[in-house]
């Protein structure tokens, strides 16, 4: 079994599957993915993604993207209240990102603290995204991050400095298809590096499909390709990097309740 930590079904390429996403979480399934957590970048789209949520073994965050720089801010109670949704279980995706927008830096920086306050408030985990932003990230986590809570570093592409720092503070860190790309040896000695139980696994989809799927669009069901990499490189069975993944998942966002 696996699940797919991350990705956007309200943003998937449906042109495979004639415009039905309900066929693209069927061939997840197929594939033998049993959890998707659809994740919000922005307030506007919130309704969407929540819909394809209320639905079995399929769950929500709510949160603004650090490069949704057209977005409507959200203020921490606003985000409290869609907290309490059953189908909610985590705060995000929130974050910073200096290589796109550092000129925006206090921007990002404002709506990052208030979406980990969020966390802390509502004892759900963050969905952290990072890219160029290691020292202010870290920063951040240290000062407002619920220690009980914590969260994530989806689709990870930084250090094992920064790994550690960030497992040193109750985060898990999660690998998306970038770490099969052919460039990213450096990413690949980082998660030789991690140990099995802070890991997750990913897809980011539409975005960033992994090898042997690079130029299509992504989708939930290539996070079993993710997992078979990692798996290899790690010198474990699939089957033990799924079930490990999985119990990572379900610790990381107890709110999650997988129906069988």
């Amino acid at each position: 079994m696996f699940i797919d930590s991350h990705c956007h079904l309200d943003r998937l390429d449906l042109t495979p599957y004639d415009g039905d996403v309900q066929a693209a979480i069927r061939a997840a399934r197929q594939a033998g993915v049993d959890g998707i957590l659809c994740v919000c970048i922005d307030m506007e789209n919130f309704p969407a993604v929540l819909k394809l949520a209320e639905q079995d073994n399929i769950w929500a965050s709510v949160g603004v993207h650090p490069l949704e720089n057209k977005a409507r801010e959200a203020t921490a109670d606003e985000l409290l209240a869609m907290a309490r949704h059953d189908k909610v279980v985590a705060i995000g995706e929130a974050g910073l990102d200096y290589f796109y927008a550092k000129e925006r830096k206090d921007v990002m920086l404002s709506r990052f603290v208030t979406q980990l306050e969020v966390s802390k408030a509502s004892g759900l985990p963050v969905i952290v995204h990072t890219r160029d932003a290691r020292q202010d990230t870290l920063d951040l986590l240290k000062a407002h991050a619920s220690p009980e809570a914590a969260g994530v570093l989806h689709c990870f592409t930084e250090s094992w400095d920064m790994a550690k720092a960030a497992m040193d503070l109750g985060f898990y860190i999660s690998f998306s298809g970038i770490v099969t790309f052919r460039n990213a040896e450096a990413l690949r000695e980082v998660a030789k590096k991690m140990p099995l139980d802070r890991m997750l696994i990913e897809t980011d989809s539409p975005y960033l499909a992994p090898v042997p799927h690079r130029g299509k669009s992504n989708e939930p069901q290539f996070v079993a390709d993710v997992a078979r990499f990692l798996a290899e490189l790690k010198g474990v069975s699939v089957e033990e990097l799924a079930q490990t993944t999985t119990d990572n998942f379900f610790r990381l966002f107890p709110k999650a309740q997988l129906v069988k």
